[in-house]
């Protein structure tokens, strides 16, 4: 009866230490040879390690996952997993536990999985770890994102390394050489998310120069052509003027000054009526002649002063006014003619007729004139 119950008891004690070993044992291999070998014991993958002690052991670390990776197809450890494995390497401090699958994205990818979604970039990180030159190694390694931000970048960078050590682990040459230079060779973690940012801000801030100088530009290009516009459509006065001049008038010009002088400034005193194109005004002239001087103050009248320059100069009759002159500016048009002391025809016929109408016909009474007599 005794030694039925030390064979339980030695049966129990067994199946405890199996299924204790069993639940506190890591499933990676950490034999793997040249695992914790590295002399760079201060490569801390661009800051992704959080501590710059932990390289020779994160390579070991990624060593054995491409060896689990080679056997199994899965690349990350679950969380218990990952909690069992670092209790037996006693490192909590080295930021490793972010590879840790269950997070979705590259978190959660196989072997196969880098093949199909990941296979150019395995491919090239691939053949440029060959080693003519470290440079293209890194370059093929930043090269890799699959994520939204940097930290998942970098899983799915790690997922595609791990991926190549399981191709890779009879070289182990070679996945040595490719750690080494990733290690220490990465840019700083959070580095290029932080100028990809600055750069956005300078791109962002270069496009608003942009539209401010453009809109800048196009304001003083409307207004130099405004003004081009304007300089280049001289008014109808100023054609006027040049017909006369093109046209040799038979009459000479005046200068202003000339005008001036002759009616006292255009005093009123010397106002003597209006028409249509503008006031007129007595004067004598330098050479004591008087005159009669149409001042032209509104331009839609400016043909006029065209007309009579370019035509009536050249016309000598005893039964007409004669055109003396004339002087023109950019602000004023005259015309310079004879001046007529006793009045003109019309006031001579119409003054007359009215003196006939009531002096030889006193017989005409209103009503007779209401009714068209």
């Amino acid at each position: 009866m005794k030694k039925a119950t030390n064979v339980w008891v030695f049966i129990f004690i067994i199946i405890v230490n199996v299924a204790f070993s069993q639940k506190t044992n890591c499933t990676l291999d950490f034999e793997f040879k040249g695992a914790s070998n590295s002399s760079n014991e201060n490569g801390d993958w661009g800051g992704f390690l959080n501590q710059s002690h932990c390289g020779a052991t994160f390579n070991g670390y990624l060593k054995a996952l491409g060896v689990r990776a080679n056997q199994t197809g899965f690349i990350f450890l679950d969380s218990s997993e990952q909690t069992t494995c670092l209790n037996s390497m006693k490192r909590f401090d080295c930021g490793m536990e972010k590879l840790t699958s269950g997070g979705g994205g590259c978190s959660d990818y196989s072997t196969a999985d880098v093949e199909q979604k990941l296979g150019n970039e395995l491919r090239s990180l691939s053949e440029n770890c060959r080693f003519a030159s470290c440079g293209w190694c890194v370059r093929s390694w930043e090269s890799i994102n699959g994520g939204s931000n940097l930290e998942e970048s970098m899983i799915c960078r790690f997922a595609v390394l791990v991926s190549l050590t399981s191709l890779k682990v009879e070289d182990e040459e070679n996945i040595q050489r490719i750690y080494e230079c990733l290690s220490n060779n990465t840019r700083v973690y959070g580095e290029k998310e932080e100028s990809t940012k600055k750069s956005k801000v300078k791109r962002g801030i270069w496009i608003l120069i942009g539209c401010i100088g453009g809109f800048v530009v196009f304001i003083i290009t409307i207004i130099i052509f405004s003004k081009t516009c304007c300089k280049s459509k001289p008014s109808f006065k100023t054609h006027a003027i040049k017909d006369v001049l093109l046209k040799k008038p038979g009459c000479p010009k005046f200068p202003i000054k000339e005008v001036y002088f002759a009616t006292n400034s255009l005093d009123e005193s010397n106002f003597i009526g209006e028409g249509t194109a503008g006031k007129v005004y007595k004067g004598i002239l330098s050479n004591k002649e008087h005159v009669a001087i149409k001042h032209i103050i509104k331009d839609g009248k400016v043909e006029t002063f065209v007309r009579e320059v370019t035509s009536l100069s050249h016309i000598k009759h005893p039964n007409l006014v004669r055109l003396v002159g004339y002087c023109s500016s950019k602000q004023h048009c005259f015309l310079i003619y004879e001046l007529c002391p006793n009045g003109n025809l019309a006031n001579w016929l119409f003054g007359m007729f009215l003196v006939f109408w009531f002096n030889f016909l006193p017989f005409v009474n209103s009503t007779e004139l209401k009714y068209g007599l």
